[in-house]
């Protein structure tokens, strides 16, 4: 079982940033990633961005490819992800997810099952 946990979650005012931390114990391979997701009220479960651990490779949803930016610190075993100009719409739990085995990211986080997960960090933006 590959171990993953969140952290950095708080309140942030409209138009802020806030940087989540993961730390993860998946191996440096080329067929491993970690990723982000988040639960927002009313909505399923959303994919936000995975990073592949070797080639530092990245690919971002749609809807926060502008405004997310994730990253990674290889020999601390951490992956980041940093949120710019945040609105209430980004209010929600934040998940932090690691691949399980060797095809596990060539699914998307949507298909959790492939994926090792951490508890969550609650991020809620409000004036």
């Amino acid at each position: 079982q590959v171990y993953v946990e969140e952290s950095g979650g708080g309140s942030v005012l409209p138009g802020g940033s806030l940087t989540l931390s993961c730390r993860h114990s998946a191996a440096y391979s080329s067929y491993n990633c970690v990723g982000w997701a988040r639960q927002t009220p009313g909505k399923e479960r959303e994919g936000l961005a995975r990073i592949w651990i070797a080639s530092n490779s990245t690919v971002y949803a749609v809807s926060v490819q502008e405004r997310f930016t994730i990253s990674q610190d290889i020999y601390r075993n951490m992956v980041y992800l940093r949120m710019d100009d945040l609105t209430p719409e980004d209010t929600g739990l934040y998940f932090c997810a690691a691949s399980r085995t060797r095809r596990s990211c060539h699914y998307s986080l949507s298909q959790s099952d492939n994926y090792s997960w951490g508890q969550g960090t609650q991020v809620t933006v409000s004036s």
